[in-house]
């Protein structure tokens, strides 16, 4: 086998093994987002430390979980914005600290900030993906949904009705999202082998 055959056939199993790893990751992130769902449910409103600690976690894990994005995208040329969106998501983490001290309202206005912001990069990352490996409409829409969440959180951060519980909605939606994403990946890693 000649190095040009060998080249061109290690660029066509690229996205393959890209979509593989995206979808495992879209997985993980799955079963996070559902335990995460769960957890928060459970101590909202009984444990004021366990809900702090899962508040902060949460952004956390976006930054792992963005690192473990990187990984799997090692062939993309560009991974700017997966760097952008680990900074912001580890920000986000020391922020939600803080705010946490504050107050919820401060806190539901950190989250409204982040996930406007990361949903922008979720959106853009998606339209960009779909042409490579297919399977990024959930995430595009959940970028979208993600921007609309992220505006309601800082507008009703003071509504007194409005409280951690209102994140576990937006983090179930991810991970219904995450869970069509990685079907949609399996159907197009069999359309590309």
């Amino acid at each position: 086998m000649t190095s040009t055959t060998y080249s061109s056939v290690t660029k066509e199993a690229q996205p393959i093994e890209t979509a593989r790893a995206l979808r495992k990751l879209y997985f993980i992130r799955t079963i996070f987002s559902v335990t995460w769902v769960i957890l928060v449910s459970l101590f909202a409103k009984t444990s004021v430390e366990i809900a702090s600690i899962l508040l902060i976690i949460y952004p956390a894990w976006d930054l792992i979980g963005t690192f473990m994005d990187i990984r799997a995208n090692q062939s993309s040329s560009s991974k700017t914005m997966l760097y952008i969106n680990a900074g912001i998501s580890a920000v986000t983490t020391v922020a939600v600290g803080l705010a946490l001290q504050k107050g919820i309202p401060e806190t539901l206005q950190v989250f409204g900030v982040w996930a406007i912001v990361t949903g922008l990069i979720q959106l853009v990352l998606g339209l960009r993906r779909r042409k490579v490996v297919g399977g990024q409409w959930p995430m595009i829409i959940s970028g979208g949904q993600s921007m609309l969440a992220g505006v309601s959180f800082i507008l009703l951060a003071h509504d007194p009705k409005t409280g951690i519980a209102n994140l576990a909605g937006y983090s179930a939606f991810g991970a219904f999202y995450y869970l069509l994403s990685a079907i949609r990946l399996s159907r197009s890693i069999n359309q590309m082998s």
